[in-house]
């Protein structure tokens, strides 16, 4: 008796007898949360992260009576209580809005000054010879491993005797020295994947060490520079204990501002919860309107 071809002697398919193999677990596991309920799960997740957030900024809606009395998730059963008092008084508490511009005016340059520098010392360890290249290198990872603490009495005094202290430029010059050995340490990784054809066939062209950097090398590594630009920016603009110690008393950042009416107006809620909330968003914009770039470094990072 002839068959078909692809089909059994008895007229069933080929193949239709045979029992499917047994996936193993984790391949079942992961094919069954893969849909709704790992959305699920993540929204849930995302939410909980938020949680301070928007609590904060469901209490600065609020009067100070409200929210003495009350916890913030009762606007969701009384609507009427949400008000935008608290951020007029937020809008002509001098202080307050003076320390937002001084921390911008602190975090812009310490993170445009260590990408730069960064930028430039990582290209030089990863692609320029010369005497004691490694040697420089391994003194800027021990770096890493120095903590804060530990430098901010002798840097307060040499602040101190070369006229640096408690002003704007030495808060940024200490926070650009910290920031550099992990911007030299990420770049330099970074830059030396990048194929070495590449760059020998710019330098035939007749491109120079900084066409090649610019034209070549920046482009590429514009995943890794977004990442760190992000990572030095909410360090600064997050930063208090530096503030604190270096950062003009009469015009602080909005971290040491905001410390400062706890301490002296322990009652005024009304300027603390909005003021709070705006140094809260300003790192949250910042860090969504670049996420794409910095999950492409730390992927990139990663892979390489």
């Amino acid at each position: 008796m002839t068959t078909t071809q692809g089909t059994l002697p008895d007229g069933r398919p080929a193949g239709a007898g045979r029992v499917p193999a047994k996936q193993p677990l984790a391949t079942r596991i992961a094919a069954r949360t893969g849909g709704g309920a790992l959305r699920i799960f993540l929204i849930l997740v995302a939410l909980f992260w938020l949680m301070p957030t928007i609590g904060l900024l469901l209490s600065s809606l609020r009067s100070p009576q409200q929210i003495a009395e009350s916890g913030w998730w009762e606007v969701f059963a009384k609507p009427a209580q949400i008000t935008f008092d608290n951020y007029s008084s937020l809008l002509g508490n001098e202080k307050v809005m003076g320390s937002l511009l001084t921390t911008a005016a602190i975090t812009v340059p310490a993170t445009v000054l260590v990408v730069v520098i960064g930028s430039l010392a990582g290209y030089a360890f990863a692609w320029l010879d010369f005497p004691g290249r490694d040697g420089w290198f391994m003194a800027v990872v021990g770096l890493l491993v120095v903590p804060v603490q530990v430098a901010l009495i002798p840097v307060a005094k040499l602040f101190g005797a070369v006229g640096l202290f408690e002003t704007t430029a030495g808060v940024i010059l200490f926070h650009t020295a910290f920031g550099l050995p992990f911007a030299v340490f990420l770049l330099r990784n970074f830059f030396a994947e990048i194929p070495r054809e590449l760059l020998e066939a710019a330098r035939l062209d007749g491109a120079g060490e900084l066409r090649l950097f610019t034209r070549v090398v920046m482009p590429l590594g514009g995943p890794a520079i977004a990442s760190l630009g992000i990572f030095q920016f909410l360090w600064v603009w997050n930063d208090m204990l530096v503030a604190l110690i270096f950062a003009d008393s009469g015009n602080p950042p909005v971290t040491v501002a905001l410390q400062q009416e706890v301490r002296q107006f322990g009652n005024n809620i009304d300027v603390l919860a909005p003021g709070a909330f705006v140094s809260m968003v300003v790192p949250l914009i910042v860090f969504f309107a670049f996420q794409r770039q910095f999950v492409s470094g730390v992927m990139a990072g990663a892979v390489k």
